[in-house]
Order: C-alpha cells, then sequence, then structure tokens
C-alpha cells in the first residue's frame, strides 16, 4: 500500500473508532484499540484501553459529539500519526475544542490505535 493510501486508510479507521466510541459500541471499539492503549485527555486525566472502554460502556464517559476537522496523517511502514482538530460534546451541555493526535501501529496485519491525547484549545 502506498502512503496516500495508507494515509486515507487511517483517516477511515480513526473516524470509524470515534464513531464507535460516541456510539457506545464496545465491541467494534475494542478490536480498533490495542491492548496497550493509553488516552491522555484534554484535562490530563489519563486511561488504559480497559479503562477507557468501561468508562464509556457504563456511562460514565459519554460522547454526544466527535466533530473532526481536516486530519493530517504521516504514515510509515509500521506506524502511522493522525492530527486534527476536534469538537467534543457531553451530555451536560459541555463543548470542548480541541487538537488530537492518535498514534496507530500495524500490529499483526491490524492497524491498532496506541496512544491518544487531546489539547484543549483555548478560545
Amino acid at each position: 500500500m502506498n502512503d496516500k493510501a495508507l494515509a486515507i486508510r487511517i483517516r477511515s479507521l480513526e473516524l470509524k473508532r470515534t464513531q464507535a466510541l460516541v456510539a457506545r459500541d464496545i465491541a467494534l471499539a475494542a478490536t480498533l484499540h490495542a491492548d496497550d492503549y493509553h488516552l491522555v485527555t484534554p484535562a490530563g486525566q489519563t486511561f488504559t484501553k480497559a479503562a477507557y472502554l468501561l468508562a464509556i460502556e457504563t456511562g460514565d464517559l459519554v460522547y454526544t459529539r466527535w466533530e473532526a476537522g481536516e486530519m493530517t496523517v504521516r504514515v510509515s511502514p509500521a506506524m502511522a500519526i493522525v492530527r486534527y482538530q476536534v469538537t467534543l460534546a457531553f451530555p451536560s451541555g459541555l463543548t470542548v475544542h480541541c487538537w488530537h493526535t492518535d498514534s496507530y501501529e500495524l500490529r499483526d496485519s491490524q492497524w491498532l490505535a496506541v496512544w491518544s491525547q487531546a489539547t484543549a484549545i483555548k478560545s
């Protein structure tokens, strides 16, 4: 797969992954995150894959919207980085604008999200 095709694939996976989180489709989300996945939120909180998916499954963390902007993707044969601005909305009415950066790794022929970092954009 050439770099352009791989970048398109990673964008598609990122949209699929985030849509699964909003839909609270834990089964699908679990297949798109590496077992050693780690998230750092805009507030500086950290989550492992298990803790993140559990928080979404139990309703402790609910996204009502994940609106991604244009994605920039850097690729290599076994790793990809995607960065974009996103608007996140929550049931409380809170809306957060942030930069989102995700690293993907090719593991056993499958691209998986490994790290996510979100940084709030101050208005």
